[in-house]
């Protein structure tokens, strides 16, 4: 198979500084044709000027952009078959549902009878055939981000640009847009670049997904590989809640390790193939909430020998339905989270309640500090 075929967006050690700032810094990779792909990392990392450069609005420094196999540096933005949705979206407020969709079209020459053809079908295909004549005040936000895509999928982009374009929307639109936009890129077929500082929604939609910090890519994977087999601490610790814990490796054979917290805590972890630790070596450790259990001190545990267990006291309940959290104070003093089941009943755990805290090994990921 042809890279053409392949691929529909390719950055080959692409590169960018702004005076003494490298914002992006020697980043390579690939996006399979009709992908969902986000960019993930805290504000400032290079992600927006990364999306820049794809769109044509930055050039380079160093490397390489290619689109379809061809390389587009020397392409002009306007000249590139990529579009960009933007956070507040940018829809003319002067014309109506379909002028806006038609824009496009008008200004490439196309005829009115495939401009009609066009403006309908993609709006069959967004689910709001009946919207055409509305004006852009009467629409619903997820509405409007609905529009907005379709203004730039009805001119059938090899690669759609999403600059953070759930940010502006309450909460609960944007988890129903989460949902929509997924939909949405299966139902074009479209390369889709989502970036965002949001993890959720990185996780949700994405078919890969980039970590990125500083300027640099540190994981490219799918959502659950990220999730369960971090790369490196900013990964785990950027990537769904983790506790943390900041100490030195005192022991370590081939299989385990132990590591002594700077809080005093002993914790064992198992070794990881590709970045095994040595005993004097600092480490970070991380553990999920959701593989700690909690249970009343003096309960029958039955805590087997790939555990690892400590005692502490509820602090505090969160409470959130299923996904409900206690915040345990260590006996150094950290707050440790576990999550919870809540039924509402006599059984529930309560702030002041002493608690035996316990995880497998297996899920405590170690990386060198």
């Amino acid at each position: 198979m042809s890279t053409t075929d392949e691929y529909d967006l390719e950055c080959i050690g692409v590169s960018k500084n702004f005076s003494s700032v490298r914002a992006v810094d020697d980043v390579s990779f690939t996006i399979p044709k009709g992908s969902f792909f986000s960019i993930l990392g805290p504000s400032g990392c290079g992600k927006t000027t990364l999306m820049r450069m794809i769109a044509g609005f930055e050039t380079p420094d160093s490397g390489d952009i290619r689109i379809k196999g061809n390389s587009v540096l020397n392409t002009p933005p306007n000249k590139r078959n990529v579009k960009m949705v933007f956070q507040h979206l940018a829809l003319f407020p002067m014309m109506n549902v379909y002028e806006n969709i038609a824009y496009g079209l008008k200004c490439i020459g196309t005829d009115k009878a495939t401009i009609e053809s066009k403006v309908r079908d993609v709006l069959e295909r967004i689910s709001l055939p009946d919207v055409a004549m509305r004006e852009i005040h009467q629409l619903s936000g997820g509405q409007k981000q609905r529009i907005a895509i379709a203004r730039c999928m009805v001119l059938n982009p090899d690669v759609l640009l999403l600059d953070e374009p759930l940010g502006a929307l309450d909460l609960k639109l944007r988890e129903a847009m989460k949902i929509e936009l997924k939909l949405l890129q299966h139902q074009f077929n479209t390369t889709f670049i989502y970036i965002t500082h949001d993890q959720s929604e990185a996780l949700v939609m994405s078919d890969h997904v980039a970590i990125m910090n500083e300027g640099r890519f540190e994981q490219i994977g799918r959502p659950e590989e990220l999730y369960h087999q971090p790369a490196t601490a900013f990964v785990a610790g950027f990537v769904g809640d983790s506790n943390r814990w900041s100490g030195v490796v005192a022991s370590a054979d081939a299989q385990t390790l132990e590591v002594t917290t700077q809080a005093g805590l002993t914790l064992r972890c198992v070794q990881q193939a590709g970045r095994a630790l040595s005993a004097g070596q600092a480490a970070e450790v991380f553990v999920r909430p959701e593989f700690i259990r909690a249970e009343r001190a003096g309960a029958d545990l039955a805590e087997q020998g790939d555990q690892n267990g400590l005692d502490g006291t509820v602090d505090s309940v969160l409470f959130n339905g299923a996904n409900s959290r206690v915040l345990v104070r260590g006996p150094s003093g950290e707050l440790i989270e576990a999550d919870v089941v809540v039924t509402g009943g006599q059984g529930d755990l309560r702030g002041g309640d002493k608690v035996r805290l316990s995880w497998p090994i297996a899920q405590s990921m170690c990386f060198a500090g």
